[in-house]
């Protein structure tokens, strides 16, 4: 007879737009799933990440950020409508000391849920007088009832394991969902085109063109076990594909190459990226 007891349970991270959702994900898998950058709504779809250890498995959705000034109808408001009655815990991430119009609007939203909610307060690593976080830290616990508020750097990883020894404590007993080599239930094709979203995000900034979008064109394992992954950065004119490629293709090279090797560390295998950019029609 088999006495191992598991647990199991769902996980959503939910938050306004750059507060830290997919570091602080990353940092709870203790892998990279999810990509990050300074800029708002970086995470444009549900991220799925799968954290296993022993008898318990955490299935985390890291969310878009909600932005309700720019679009009330938007998807992260959709995913985030869709997915909360149906979680046993929310983590709700803010900002240190930066309380917002928005994180008050998703606050009311999470009112009637009934999962329980966890509030993160991030990157306390940039408040340097810690009695305005004290202040702050009064101020949010009376808005409502939570299940703990956990003052975090998920930058640098300071009291993340605070919060996975809480879930881990009062998951539900259920069987697993997944074998536990699994971490993330995005496909590899996904997770490449994600990678690189991130490195146009990282060394364009502010240059970087809204509407342009990537299109993995080919994924495939050769003979010597390796991936070719080709792929198009798609934008809509030419002076835009000038910025992008840079000077003699200097941006566009460095682009490949970092992206290359985050795949490299993730799919744990020599990765052959080609990349080129278009414009759309």
């Amino acid at each position: 007879m088999n006495n191992f007891i598991t647990h199991c349970g769902f996980v959503a991270i939910v938050g306004r737009s750059n507060v830290g959702k997919s570091t602080l994900i990353n940092k709870l898998l203790g892998k990279k799933i999810s990509i990050t950058s300074y800029k708002s709504q970086t995470t444009r779809n549900l991220i799925t990440g799968i954290y296993t250890e022993d008898k318990h498995q955490i299935i985390y959705l890291d969310t878009p950020g909600l932005d309700y000034n720019k679009n009330k109808s938007n998807k992260a408001n959709f995913i985030i409508n869709n997915i909360i009655e149906d979680i046993n815990f929310i983590i709700l991430v803010v900002e240190a000391i930066n309380w917002t119009k928005n994180d008050e609007i998703l606050l009311n939203k999470l009112s009637n849920v009934k999962s329980s909610v966890i509030l993160a307060i991030n990157k306390i690593d940039k408040i340097k007088n810690k009695n305005n976080l004290l202040s702050y830290i009064d101020f949010l616990s009376k808005k409502r009832n939570f299940l703990e508020i956990i003052p975090i750097s998920a930058q640098n990883g300071e009291n993340t394991d605070t919060i996975l020894k809480i879930i881990k404590k009062q998951l539900p007993q259920n069987e697993h969902y997944y074998p536990r080599e699994h971490i993330t239930t995005c496909s590899e094709r996904f997770i490449a085109s994600e990678i690189i979203r991130e490195k146009l995000l990282h060394f364009l900034r502010a240059e970087l063109p809204y509407k342009s979008s990537i299109e993995i064109k080919k994924f495939v394992i050769n003979k010597k076990k390796s991936f070719d992954v080709s792929g198009n950065i798609l934008v809509k004119y030419n002076s835009q594909k000038k910025i992008i490629v840079g000077n003699r293709g200097s941006i566009i090279k460095i682009i490949s190459t970092t992206a290359r090797l985050d795949m490299e560390k993730i799919f744990k295998t020599k990765v052959n990226l080609y990349l080129w950019v278009k414009v759309y029609s």
